[in-house]
């Protein structure tokens, strides 16, 4: 039987009615959908401005106390407020919290290279000291070595040049320059994350030629000072400087090194990272600055690294 043409026309009429309505539904869901992603996106954006100046602020901060402290006292020790880890802060939305450490108590990797251009034996020596003190292989110090003087020609016995990491998949060269940041040592030969862990708490680069400040150095940093120091010498030493750092840095080491480690060593810095982490909402970030504290007490930045850990 044949339907009447005015109720054929009624029927595609409602079939019709009903999918612009079911598409006026997706398109109104779609559009309220990115409108919520768009305003979230916006103000994690904000978020995330906001946690940056306050981490600048906090920056700015802590120039003064480093400051402060240099008008303070003559020596730099973890008995100083600048050594306290930095208390959480209530602010708007969440907190802020951080802390300061000395990198002149760490072994600077750039002293691997005198004046002269060349790897100085003695701080070398001193490296394969330090990682035997981590438990480490201490072949790593003359593959250091090669990676960061100038010549392609590899040291006997542990040097590594082009010749090793050309070969490598992806293949790579040497540096051949002063590092600037400690963690370029994981792009040396046979450095793995475990081995690389261990070691990154106590070396830094920082301009060749900075002194140790054995005041905040970490204790296999002093024991790698001459091999005569033992552990019960470290022992000795970290409680000798809890409360005040040691009175006569020269005095006390004069008989535990040797005299061309004197000059070397110091109870002051002048170069300090520091840590800022800032919650607000769901947005956290961290902040590593590298402070340099001149003589005459002026703070500046010279580096910045921002990340999301």
């Amino acid at each position: 039987m044949n339907l009447p043409v005015r109720s054929k026309q009624g029927g595609v009429a409602l079939i019709t009615a009903m999918l612009i309505t079911a598409l006026a539904g997706l398109i109104a869901a779609s559009l309220a959908w990115d409108n919520a992603l768009d305003v979230r996106r916006t103000m994690v954006l904000l978020a995330r401005d906001q946690a940056v100046q306050v981490a600048l602020g906090a920056e700015s901060w802590v120039s003064n106390i480093l400051r402060q402290d240099l008008e303070d006292s003559e020596t730099d020790h973890l008995g100083e407020i600048w050594a306290a880890e930095l208390p959480g802060l209530p602010i708007d939305g969440g907190e802020v919290f951080g802390e300061i450490t000395d990198l002149q108590g760490r072994f600077n990797v750039n002293n691997l290279i005198g004046t002269n251009g060349r790897v100085d034996e003695q701080t070398l020596e001193q490296f394969r000291r330090l990682l035997q003190a981590l438990s480490l292989d201490p072949r790593f110090a003359g593959i250091a070595a090669d990676w960061l003087d100038a010549d392609l020609e590899a040291s006997f016995p542990d040097g590594a040049e082009d010749p090793i990491y050309s070969s490598l998949s992806p293949p790579y060269r040497t540096a051949n320059q002063l590092l600037t940041s400690a963690s370029e040592l994981a792009a040396l030969e046979g450095m793995d994350k475990a081995t690389l862990d261990v070691l990154l708490p106590h070396i830094t680069a920082l301009p060749p030629g900075t002194l140790l400040n054995v005041n905040t150095a970490t204790a296999p940093v002093l024991q790698s000072l001459d091999g005569n120091v033992s552990v019960a010498d470290v022992e000795r030493l970290v409680a000798e400087r809890e409360a005040a750092g040691f009175t006569n840095v020269e005095e006390t080491f004069r008989s535990l090194v040797a005299p061309e480690i004197l000059p070397l060593i110091d109870g002051t810095s002048r170069y300090f990272q520091l840590k800022v982490v800032v919650r607000i909402d769901t947005v956290r970030i961290t902040l590593f600055s590298i402070l340099q504290r001149s003589p005459r007490g002026d703070v500046a930045a010279i580096a910045r690294s921002l990340g999301t850990t």
